[in-house]
Formats: C-alpha cells, structure tokens, sequence
C-alpha cells in the first residue's frame, strides 16, 4: 500500500492545531507520514521536545512527526502540501514549492483571505488546490506549544476551480479520522467570503481604534466604518458572482454579537504592538485590488487603509 506524504507547513495557532491532530492519529501508521516544516527556533524545540498542544480534546498533550525540517529543500515526495503560513509569507511559501509539484500534488490552504487560491495560482499552475477555510481557536503559547479554547477546529473545503473532475473525498477522509471536524463543498468560495466578511471588517476597525469587537459592534461610529467596508466587500462579491445570502451584512453583524465583548481582534493585536508584518494587506490590500481590478470604489476600505498604514491609531 502507498504511504500518503504530508507536509504541514507552519506551525503557528492553525498548522500546530491540525498538524498535532494528524500526527497524533498517523504517528504509528505505515498509511500516512507527517512531516512539519517550521522555523529554526521552533524547529529546534520541536525536534528535541515534540509538538505541545494545549487543549480540553486532549489528555496526550505532547506529539512527534515522522520528520521535522526547517526548509522545503530538505523535503522528498509530498503528496498533500498543508499550508498554513501567515499571508504575508504565501509567495516565498509558493515560490520555494512550485518545482516540487506535480499534477496530481494536492495543496490545502488553511489561511485567512479571499484571494488565496488566486495569489498561489499565478505562481503554482499545475497539481490541486483546494479552496479552504478554517475556524478555529488557538494560538502559540510560546515556541513549539500551541493553545487551544473553545469549540473544535472545523475546515470546509472546495473542490479546485481549475481541476473539478478531481474528488477530495480521501483528504476529508484522512483529517476526519484524525478526529478534525472537515466539510466538503462543490464550492467552498460562498464559506471563504461570510468569513472575511467578518474578519476584514472587525479587523479594521478593532486594528484602527484599538477596541474590542463587542465596541466595534456597539459604538455607533465604529459600527458604521465596519458596515461601510462591508456594502464594499459585497459589492465585490456580487461581481464576481459568489453565491452569498443576501443578508450576509446582518449575519455578520450577528456573528460579532456571539463573541464574548472585550474580544480583540488579531490585526488589532499586532497593529497596536507595532508589528513590522500584519495582516493588513490581506485584508485591506485585497479589498483596494479587487475594487481597482473591478472598476468598484471603496473608499471606506482605502481610508482605514491608509490611516493604519501612517499610524493614525486610536
């Protein structure tokens, strides 16, 4: 029987998460071999203590690979490429990969953002990729250890626009043996968009005044600036024909109601501690692209943009 080689690359809150998950399942299997690729210094605490994964699924907290790496270079024959790096890195990420697919090589983004599948595309022409999203809650604790709160991780992914024919029925059946929660959809886009609908709005503003998303929902200026950037978004979408609800600025809304109040948003994180790389343009930069590709104006969007970028915060 063939070995299914995977690679999960990057082990941050998502890649640590699901990675742990599949190399808990498959560490004794003939079937499957997981390998991580991760940074140097987590690499070096991985590789001496294994993967740590903090979380109320788990009474075996602790969990090794068959291989961690901390280049692609060193990798052999991947058949399932994981990738689940911050969006800022999806080009070098991409660059480094392209050689080493095939057609039939599979690459399942677990990443934020609507225009992922496009930006691997033009850097990546052959082998499959499957439109994803992800939900779920955790985060590094420190190098090498992962926490996670709250519901289960769930992943739904699409079929790939440019390879229909081909089925991803074996990937949902690997990860759900792993015990993760994933879904397959004929088209994932319809999930990928609700979900940015959220994070680029809250992100934006909760990144732009430093509140938490409950005062983003509740304060009425605040509320307007994400409503703003939403009809913008939607507009978006609706020329590129994605199938969303036509209360899809309700739902969200609604979406932001559930989350405890003095929830922060991780652009509002990272803007605030003045992190060199955030993720603005995924989420402001690919709105302003599109818009500009699309001939749609989204003024909202762009101003927000702009008053980050020069540090006009709070």
């Amino acid at each position: 029987m063939k070995t299914t080689e995977f690679a999960i690359i990057g082990l941050g809150g998502v890649g640590g998460y699901f990675g742990f998950k599949l190399a808990k399942k498959y560490s004794t299997s003939n079937a499957v071999n997981i390998t991580f690729i991760a940074r140097e210094k987590t690499y070096e605490i991985v590789k001496e203590n294994g993967l740590i994964l903090l979380s109320a699924e788990n009474e075996d907290s602790i969990v090794r690979p068959h291989q961690i790496f901390k280049d692609v270079a060193e990798l052999g024959q991947v058949d399932v490429f994981v990738i689940c790096v911050k969006e800022y890195d999806l080009e070098n990420i991409c660059n480094q990969l392209k050689d080493k697919i095939k057609d039939d090589t599979i690459i399942l983004p677990l990443m934020n953002g609507v225009d992922i599948y496009e930006r691997i595309r033009k850097i990546i022409t052959n082998g499959i990729v499957l439109p994803a999203c992800v939900y779920v809650a955790s985060h590094i604790k420190e190098k090498g250890v992962v926490e996670h709160k709250g519901n289960p991780g769930k992943i739904i992914i699409g079929k790939d626009p440019e390879n229909k024919q081909f089925d991803p029925q074996f990937i949902v059946d690997l990860f759900k043996s792993a015990s993760i929660d994933i879904e397959c959809k004929k088209d994932s886009f319809p999930a990928i968009w609700s979900k940015y609908f959220f994070i680029a709005s809250f992100g934006l503003v909760s990144a732009r005044y430093n509140k938490s998303i409950g005062q983003v929902n509740e304060e009425p200026e605040l509320h307007e600036r994400a409503l703003r950037i939403m009809q913008e978004i939607q507009a978006i979408a609706a020329k590129k024909e994605i199938n969303l609800p036509e209360n899809i600025i309700e739902l969200t809304f609604q979406k932001a109601a559930s989350f405890p109040f003095q929830t922060p948003t991780s652009l509002q994180l990272d803007v605030q501690s003045r992190k060199e790389n955030t993720e603005l343009e995924l989420f402001a930069g690919a709105i302003i692209a599109y818009g500009d590709a699309l001939n749609i104006p989204v003024p909202e969007t762009t101003d927000i943009y702009n008053e980050i970028k020069n540090g006009i915060l709070v």
